[in-house]
């Protein structure tokens, strides 16, 4: 094992984390290229080997399945999207200041959130309030891409598709139905088929049966969550279960050439900043960065950090720099999650500078 890797001390980081207020529990696994370094732990609730909702570092996933159907001769990123979903879909998707812009709508717009098309979580509707607001307090709906169709076409576009940048899980819910039509298989079918049986992934699924209790809770800071009608019917911006060891496996497998030439990745590198400044991260064409201000490191800047965040403190990234993946999960939605685990990815990364 690398000398500059201290199991203890990453084993107390993670400890650290749980305080039992904000986070309850942990898991990560940090490895690196030829994985002569690897190691996982957990702390609070969870066990290194349980399985959790990887939320939308499932997004991640839906880029490998884009890119092996634009390998197919399948589609491509310029496609417009009204070639692939029924008309009801489009009609009137986009209407921005007086101007339909729903024809102009490409695969690209929605896998880089550059589409404008509001965001069915956390867009406030008229009465003020938003989907994630009913479900943080517990109600637990589904919200299958039909409903989140209905809600969004009487919201207001963020912009003309194309001109800025704006997360939006409703983007990824339409890139999902895309890839079901011209692949003929359900979400759940391709990922099975193209990444799950592939790399030998035993323990990750898509999230279908709502009896099933196995993956770890998440929180809303104190507040325990357990959703599985939401989860269920939110598979291509969300719904994937597995397990740190599983998710090293499909990262390493992303960045390493597996899925499709390893150049390729220069090519998603096509970043805006997603959220104004302090926001965590920027967005490329199905591939997040972590924002890092080089101000912030002059002597040792940990250099690019490429992967995924999901909205339940999850995360897969790699640091070409130093070659170090890590992947694991907070399961907590209220940011500090994120925050805590982006401290320690850091502060790793130095230390094998």
């Amino acid at each position: 094992m690398n000398k500059k890797f201290d199991p203890i001390q990453f084993q107390t980081s993670l400890e650290k984390m749980v305080d039992n207020k904000s986070i309850f529990s942990v898991a990560m696994k940090v490895e690196n290229g030829d994985a002569s370094l690897s190691w996982s732990g957990a702390a609070g609730s969870m066990q290194v080997e349980d399985k959790y909702f990887i939320a939308s570092v499932t997004k991640m996933y839906i880029t490998v399945l884009v890119m092996k159907l634009i390998d197919e001769g399948k589609l491509s990123l310029e496609d417009k999207i009204s070639n692939y979903l029924p008309s009801d879909f489009c009609s009137a998707l986009h209407v921005f200041k007086g101007v339909d812009y729903s024809d102009q709508l490409t695969i690209k717009h929605l896998i880089t959130n550059t589409s404008g098309i509001p965001d069915y979580f956390f867009h406030k509707q008229e009465n003020g309030r938003t989907v994630a607001d009913d479900l943080l307090e517990g109600k637990d709906e589904a919200w299958p891409l039909e409903r989140t169709i209905g809600l969004i076409k009487g919201l207001k576009p963020k912009f003309k598709p194309g001109s800025n940048a704006a997360y939006s899980d409703s983007n990824y819910q339409l890139l999902g139905k895309i890839i079901e039509e011209v692949s003929g298989l359900s979400i759940p079918a391709i990922m099975k088929t193209y990444i799950f049986d592939p790399l030998g992934l035993k323990n990750t699924y898509v999230y279908q049966d709502t009896s099933d209790d196995l993956p770890a809770p998440f929180h809303y800071g104190s507040k325990k969550l357990w959703l599985p009608n939401y989860m269920a019917s939110i598979g291509p911006e969300g719904g994937i279960v597995s397990t740190v060891d599983e998710v090293m496996v499909f990262l390493k497998a992303f960045f390493e050439g597996i899925f499709f030439p390893k150049e390729k990745i220069e090519s998603l590198k096509q970043w805006r900043m997603i959220f104004p400044p302090p926001g965590l991260f920027q967005f490329g064409i199905g591939l997040e960065k972590l924002w890092i201000p080089r101000i912030m490191f002059p002597f040792k800047y940990p250099g690019e950090i490429l992967g995924f965040w999901g909205q339940t403190g999850t995360f897969a990234f790699y640091s070409p720099k130093t070659d170090l993946y890590f992947c694991g999960a907070t399961n907590q939605t209220n940011g500090k999650g994120h925050r805590r685990a982006t401290g320690l990815l850091i502060k790793t990364i130095k230390s094998m500078l």
